[in-house]
C-alpha cells in the first residue's frame, strides 16, 4: 500500500526490521547485492564489477535494493562498514532480509551503533527508481515531507509470538556467561523478525564468521571468548583469510595474517575445531538426512540442505557462533517441511559432450532465474552428477541467488519426481538452453586467449577425488615457468593427498598448496602483485574474483585449466559443447 498525491509524490507504509530514522540521497538498484565481495568495507565503494552500482559509494546513502545475495559475510562487512562509518544512513528491502539485517542487530547489541532497515511492498520498491532523496522513520519509507498529511499509518505485520522454554530463559539469565547469554540476545531476536514460534536444538554449528573482514569482526570474536563464551555443540570452522600454519613462508602481509590467525584463535578459544574449510560437507561427520543444522556458507548451505538433506537457513556470519554458544536457533526457514519446496521449475534443454564446466554454468544461471525462490531443476535425470559437480553447481548457484537450496529432479534427496519437488503445486517453468550457457561463458570470458599468470583452484576447497583428477591431468606434462598454479584446500584432505602420493605428483609438476584459505580470502602474493589474468574452474571465483582481486578472471573446465598452466593462455575459443 502507498499514497500519491500533488502534496505526497513518495510514500509507503514500511516494516521496520530495524527502528531508526534516516534520511539521504537514494542509492537504487532492482539487483541484490551480496556484501562480501561486492562491498569494500573499508572505502564503501561496489567492487562487484556485474552489479549495476559498481563504483557507487554507499556512505550516507539511503542504499535501496530487493536485498542481499550470495554469502553469509554480508553481516559482518556491514558491521565493519557501521564501525567505519562507511555504511548507508539506512536501507530499503523489498522483502524480509537476515544477513544484511543481523550486522545491524550486533552492532546494536555489542557496539551502540545502528542504521534504520525498512522492508515495503515490491510494487511500492519499483517506483523508488529515478527519486533523488529518501526518508525512513516511523513506519513510512517517503520524500522528505511527503508523510505531512498521510493519515495511513504502516499496517502491522502478523507474526507468531516466540515462545521460549524454560531453558531458553535461563540462557538469558545472569546464571549463564555474559556471552551466553548476549548470543542468546540475538538469536532470540533473529527469531522474532522470522516470526518463529519457538526455538529448537540443532547438532552441529559451522561458523563463516571466522573470516576477517577487519577489526571488527576479530573484536567481536574476542569479546566473546573474554566473556566466558564455549560452544556447545560440535562446532567447524570456515576458511580463514590466511594459511594458518604458512603465512609466514608465504609472504603474506604479517599484519593481516596475524589478524586473521588470531580471529581463528578466539574461536577455537570458545571450543570450536580447526577445520578451516569452506566444504565442511567433505568432512567426517557431516550432517545426516534431516537432521537439524545450523550452517553458514552460502555454499555449505545450499549443499547441505540440497544434496544431503540436512535443514539449515542460511545463517548469517555472527549469529552461526551465537547458536553454537546456545545450541539454539530458530525454528524458521528450511528447518519447516513446507519452506523446502520448490517455487520455480527450470527445464534443462540436453546438452551432449558436456564438460565439467557444464555444472558451475548451469548454477550460475539458475541462480539468476531464481534468484529468490528454491527452483526445481528437470532435465537431468540421466545426468548422475558427482558430489563435485554438485558442490560447483551450489556454490554458483549461492553466488547469484538468495535462495537457500535446489532441487535437481531424479538427483537430490526430496526431489525423486517433480510433484516431490513441488508439492504438487503447478508453477511457472522458464528453460536453460545451450546458447544461455553460452552467453554466461562469454561474460566470463569477454575476450578469448589472453595470456594467465594464474590458475586458481578450490573455490570451493578442492576435493580429494579433484585431487586426484588434477593430477592425471598434469602427468607427463611440464608447466609454463611463467604461470602459477595453486589449489586451496582443507588441512584434513591436505593430509590425505599427502598420504595417497597425490601431492607428491602434483607438486613437481608446481602445483603449490593454501590450506585454511580459499579464494575467497587469500591476500597477496598467492596473488601475484603482477599478475593480470587468473583462470579459475570456479563459477563462484570467476564472479567475486574480479573485485576480491582487482585482476581480470577467466573462466574454463578444469582440463581447460591445466593446458593454460602448460601454454600460459586461456581457452582461445567458447567449448566445443557449446558451440
Amino acid at each position: 500500500m502507498s499514497v500519491e498525491t500533488d502534496l505526497n509524490p513518495f510514500a509507503a507504509p514500511a516494516r521496520m526490521l530495524i527502528e531508526g530514522a534516516a534520511e539521504g540521497p537514494l542509492l537504487f538498484s532492482d539487483t541484490a547485492l551480496s556484501f562480501w565481495g561486492g562491498v569494500d568495507p573499508e572505502t564503501g565503494l561496489v567492487i562487484d564489477q556485474a552489479h549495476p552500482l559498481h563504483g557507487r559509494c554507499l556512505e550516507g546513502t539511503i542504499l535501496a535494493i530487493p536485498g542481499g545475495r550470495g554469502s553469509c559475510t554480508g553481516s559482518a562487512v556491514l558491521m565493519q562498514l557501521i564501525l567505519n562509518g562507511k555504511a548507508p544512513a539506512g536501507m530499503v528491502f523489498s522483502q524480509a532480509e537476515e544477513i544484511l539485517t543481523l550486522g545491524v542487530m550486533v552492532a546494536e547489541e555489542m557496539y551502540g551503533r545502528s542504521l534504520p532497515i525498512a522492508v515495503i511492498a515490491p510494487e511500492a520498491f519499483a517506483r523508488l527508481e529515478g527519486l533523488d532523496v529518501l526518508r525512513i522513520g516511523a513506519g513510512l519509507v517517503a520524500v522528505p515531507g511527503a508523510s505531512h498529511g498521510l493519515n495511513d499509518a504502516a499496517p502491522p505485520v502478523a507474526l507468531p509470538k516466540l515462545v521460549l522454554s524454560d531453558k531458553d530463559q535461563h540462557l538469558l539469565s545472569d546464571a549463564v556467561p555474559q556471552a551466553t547469554r548476549t548470543a542468546m540476545r540475538i538469536v532470540v531476536r533473529m527469531a522474532e523478525l522470522l516470526g518463529a514460534g519457538r526455538l529448537i536444538d540443532v547438532a552441529q554449528v559451522h561458523v563463516d564468521g571466522c573470516i576477517y573482514t577487519g577489526p571488527a569482526s576479530l573484536d567481536f570474536a574476542e569479546k566473546l571468548a573474554d566473556w566466558g563464551g564455549r560452544v556447545v555443540v560440535p562446532t567447524s570452522l570456515n576458511a580463514i583469510s590466511a594459511d594458518q600454519a604458512r603465512w609466514r613462508e608465504q609472504g603474506t602481509d604479517p599484519v593481516l595474517s596475524m589478524a586473521a590467525s588470531a580471529l581463528a584463535d578466539a574461536y577455537l578459544r570458545m571450543g570450536a575445531r580447526p577445520t578451516f574449510t569452506c566444504a565442511p560437507y567433505q568432512l567426517k561427520g557431516a550432517p545426516a538426512e534431516g537432521e537439524n543444522i545450523a550452517w553458514a556458507e552460502s555454499n555449505a548451505v545450499v549443499y547441505a540442505n540440497s544434496v544431503l538433506g540436512a535443514r539449515t537457513m542460511k545463517y548469517p556470519d555472527l549469529l552461526d557462533i551465537c547458536i553454537a554458544l546456545t545450541g539454539r536457533a530458530p525454528e524458521a526457514g528450511c528447518h519447516l517441511d513446507e519452506n523446502r519446496k520448490a517455487r520455480l521449475v527450470v527445464e534443462v534443454e540436453a546438452m551432449e559432450g558436456r564438460d565439467d564446466s557444464f555444472w558451475p554454468l548451469l548454477g550460475y544461471r539458475v541462480g539468476t532465474l531464481a534468484p529468490n525462490a528454491i527452483p526445481a531443476v528437470t532435465g537431468l535425470e540421466h545426468a548422475h552428477p558427482t558430489a563435485d559437480d554438485l558442490k560447483a553447481f551450489g556454490a554458483a548457484f549461492a553466488t547469484t541467488s538468495a535462495a537457500p537450496m535446489f532441487h535437481i529432479v531424479g538427483v537430490t534427496p526430496e526431489a525423486p519426481t517433480l510433484s516431490a519437488a513441488t508439492g504438487g503445486q503447478a508453477l511457472q517453468i522458464v528453460k536453460v538452453t545451450r546458447s544461455d550457457l553460452a552467453d554466461d561463458w562469454h561474460h566470463f570470458n569477454p575476450t578469448n586467449g589472453d595470456t594467465v599468470d594464474l590458475v586458481a583452484l578450490g573455490n570451493p576447497h578442492f576435493s580429494f577425488d579433484e585431487c586426484r583428477a588434477l593430477a592425471k591431468l598434469c602427468a607427463g606434462r611440464t608447466k609454463h615457468a611463467d604461470v602459477a598454479l595453486t589449489v586451496t584446500l582443507s588441512r584434513a584432505t591436505h593430509a590425505r593427498i599427502v598420504e595417497a602420493g597425490i601431492a607428491a605428483t602434483l607438486e613437481a609438476f608446481g602445483v603449490t598448496f593454501v590450506r585454511d584459505a580459499c579464494w575467497c580470502t587469500v591476500l597477496q602474493p598467492i596473488v601475484p602483485p603482477a599478475a593480470r589474468t587468473i583462470l579459475t574452474n570456479s563459477g563462484k571465483y570467476a564472479h567475486y574474483g574480479p573485485g576480491l582481486s582487482g585482476k581480470q578472471v577467466r573462466f574454463a573446465a578444469l582440463a581447460d585449466c591445466v593446458a593454460a598452466a602448460v601454454t600460459g593462455r586461456a581457452p582461445a575459443a567458447l567449448p566445443a559443447w557449446l558451440g
